[in-house]
């Protein structure tokens, strides 16, 4: 698979911006969308747009197949035990607010403890601030070493016998880089204590088989892995799942109404209430296939690993330049880079880049927090796609030389 040809798979990067051709470097906030999910999308909206699950007619049946064959391929995609445990949802944040809501009512108690970590994203801070609210429970915060990964030994400090859930990232969304997520896994676990993990950016990036890691709740959204937006899937164990009181209610996610009380459907149709996104979730299905074909493609694959070598270089050799998320493997750091310029505002960079047809992001990239513990107010964040070339990143290179030496 050559790269030019991945490319053709993508409309939207054959626009310009200001008269300048487009290289899209914000890949970590959405992604762009092949034309096999637009046909997908399509398809579903033209062909198949029906409520799931009740009606008996063919539109009906056909668009409950596209649905739930998503979720026998979603289940192969992250090696989970079986289709229960796979939930949909809007999202990353909405996975994260339904184990927040519903395992705080069924295991959050006053005066247990929660951890979060320092570089999460606000969608696995708020939720957990939330329940600790209403429960009158106790937040707690994993830290970072010195080069950004999360920490074992910080860990090992705070969890306690008071803990009940520890909630860290995969990759964090800011730093880039792969934590040690079994690790940590394990360090709770001896505890007793169950773990989410934040799988947004690791979705993307690594090869996920959830029985391996042994996390107990699992999220990640469509949108980050080139499906349709609106689209996100949360993995649950199934004995937290069955243990859990739905986040919900309504509809599908009954089994019997009765005014003196009602009973739950199985899963994983119990967190699963209301109309679903009929069109966008079977989109998973070729975002998944398309992202698992470039992933095995090892000229793909060794290209992507040279961008990342070559800014690497670039971003720590610029004396003004200070750039967050350093590895210690090479191994360990994906294509996303974030960082500050002396003397120029992340804003002021970003306008300019756009001007010469580059998207990036900047601000605090929804991780507030972890901006206070870097003692910056905002970052530039640069974040690479399997359909980003080196010609993009040699030219980012450059367009930012000429921004700084604009603003400085």
């Amino acid at each position: 698979m050559k790269i030019e040809d991945i490319r053709k798979d993508f409309p939207i990067l054959g626009t310009t911006v200001y008269g300048k051709p487009l290289v899209y470097l914000d890949n970590a906030a959405t992604a762009q969308k092949p034309l096999s999910v637009l046909r997908v999308w399509e398809e579903m909206s033209m062909a198949k747009n029906a409520n799931l699950h009740r009606a008996v007619h063919s539109l009906a049946m056909s668009a409950t197949d596209a649905y739930e064959k998503t979720r026998d391929r979603v289940r192969d995609f992250l090696h989970a035990g079986s289709r229960e445990e796979i939930v949909f949802t809007s999202g990353t944040t909405a996975s994260i607010n339904l184990v927040a809501f519903s395992f705080g009512e069924a295991f959050i108690r006053e005066g247990d403890e929660i951890v979060v970590s320092v570089d999460g994203h606000h969608s696995n801070i708020v939720p957990w601030q939330l329940l600790c609210q209403r429960k009158n429970a106790v937040l707690k915060v994993l830290e970072i070493d010195e080069n950004g990964y999360l920490s074992p030994d910080s860990l090992r400090k705070i969890i306690s016998q008071r803990t009940k859930i520890v909630a860290i990232s995969l990759i964090s969304n800011v730093l880039g880089l792969i934590n040690p997520v079994k690790e940590l896994i394990d360090i709770s676990h001896e505890k007793g204590v169950p773990v989410l993990v934040d799988g947004a950016q690791g979705a993307v990036h690594e090869k996920i088989d959830v029985q391996e890691m042994d996390c107990d709740f699992f999220a990640f959204s469509g949108h980050k892995v080139f499906a349709a937006t609106g689209t996100g899937v949360l993995y649950g164990k199934k004995k937290w799942l069955e243990a859990m009181p739905p986040y919900m209610g309504g509809g599908e996610m009954i089994d019997h109404v009765r005014f003196d009380g009602t009973t739950w459907a199985p899963l994983p149709q119990k967190f699963e209430a209301g109309t679903q996104n009929i069109s966008a979730v079977p989109t998973l299905v070729p975002a998944i296939d398309w992202l698992e074909s470039v992933r095995e493609d090892p000229e793909i694959e060794a290209g992507q690993r040279e961008i990342v070598r070559y800014l690497s270089g670039e971003l720590t050799g610029r004396e003004r330049i200070r750039l967050f998320g350093v590895p210690r493997r090479t191994q360990d750091k994906i294509g996303l880079f974030s960082f500050t310029v002396e003397g120029a505002h992340h804003e002021d960079l970003a306008l300019i880049l756009d001007k010469m047809g580059i998207a990036v992001r900047s601000g605090q990239m929804c991780a507030e927090p972890l901006m206070d513990h870097l003692g910056v107010t905002g970052m530039v964040r640069v974040s690479f796609a399997p359909y980003n070339t080196m010609e993009e990143a040699e030219y980012f290179v450059k367009c930012l030389d000429k921004a700084i030496a604009m603003l400085i």
